[in-house]
């Protein structure tokens, strides 16, 4: 069975993810449960070698061979796009592809608080979707730069790795650059966009201090920036980000959060009662004045207290979104429970 078979195929399937590696029949992961074909034999190590290199571009090899890993983005034309990651394990080679969805789902479809909705309307700070990957985040990011793009006017620059999904300007400009391809790192993408007149800045991942401090940078002269980051719990978040800096830039760090910072939201997707879908269990963490006087004073421990007495202002807790998709029946009585005793283990 050919790759574009495959690929075919769990589009059909409506599954998140397709694992093609050596040892192993090609699977696909649907609402988070493993799949394997039948009727199809076990990859073997040379020939998965030479799929993972069949669907690269020469540079693309070149990059791939260096590293030993690469995220790149592939088209089957007349079908989807696919984000791809490419490694190597126990001397064979894997890939993992993620279909990247054609049509934006509404903010309706995906489930998500109306609040997040509202992000889109403050001229500049900085807002957080965290956790880890395959959470939903880049699809949440990818709705409210949609929502941006046919309601307002704006210049918006994104910089991702790899491109996912391909925009089309419709009362906004958006233009996409991605990592190795069109700048060479995050850091550098977001520096010369501070000089391309954007109105907008959407980082699809944070991974070091220089993108942090640069997009800190940015918030505060006027541009709304939106990234993702690898964190749980949106007031842990807060700290996290604080302690990865040297101390002597902590106390800066902490001003130009509690004033820059707009929101955080900690995002996992659960199984739908139904076992048919997921849906987005999303923690709300807005800026008040409280929280930014927490901030700015190191009492960030103090936040999940405000979290809860903030509610009205539209803070939303992760039980709190427990409780309201247990209540609509969107996930299940062991779903809930189940994350519910997460939440207290690790709290």
């Amino acid at each position: 069975m050919q790759i574009a078979d495959i690929l075919k195929l769990a589009l059909e399937k409506n599954a998140s993810d397709i694992i093609i590696t050596w040892g192993s029949k090609p699977s696909l992961k649907i609402n988070g449960d493993i799949y394997f074909f039948e009727n199809v034999e076990v990859i073997p190590k040379d020939e998965s070698k030479k799929l993972a290199l069949s669907i690269m571009t020469e540079n693309q090899k070149e990059m791939f061979l260096k590293n030993l890993e690469l995220d790149f983005s592939i088209e089957l034309k007349g079908f989807s796009r696919f984000r791809v990651n490419a490694f190597i394990q126990k001397d064979g080679y894997s890939l993992v592809f993620r279909p990247i969805k054609t049509v934006v789902p509404s903010f309706e479809t995906l489930h998500l608080p109306e609040i997040i909705k509202s992000f889109i309307h403050k001229k500049n700070g900085l807002v957080l979707i965290t956790w880890a990957v395959w959470s939903g985040k880049t699809t949440t990011l990818t709705s409210l730069l949609w929502e941006i793009n046919t309601t307002m006017s704006k210049h918006i620059i994104t910089v991702e790795d790899p491109i996912e999904f391909v925009y089309d300007n419709k009362k906004s400009i958006i233009e996409q650059r991605e990592v190795g391809t069109h700048t060479l790192t995050f850091d550098n993408g977001l520096k010369y966009a501070l000089r391309q007149a954007p109105d907008v800045i959407m980082i699809w991942e944070m991974r070091d201090l220089d993108t942090f401090r640069l997009a800190l940078r940015a918030a505060e002269t006027g541009n709304l920036v939106f990234a993702t980051l690898h964190t749980s719990w949106a007031a842990r978040t807060v700290a996290r980000i604080i302690d990865m800096f040297p101390g002597d830039e902590k106390e800066i760090v902490r001003q130009q959060l509690s004033e820059s910072l707009l929101w955080v939201v900690w995002q996992q997707l659960l199984k739908t009662s139904d076992e048919k879908g997921r849906v987005p269990a999303t923690e709300v963490l807005l800026n008040t004045i409280p929280v930014a006087n927490m901030i700015r004073k190191n009492q960030t421990h103090q936040i999940p207290n405000a979290m809860e007495t903030g509610k009205e202002s539209g803070m939303i807790t992760m039980k709190d979104s427990l409780d309201t998709l247990y209540q609509k029946w969107l996930i299940s009585k062991e779903t809930y429970e189940t994350n519910l005793a997460l939440l207290d283990r690790y709290n």
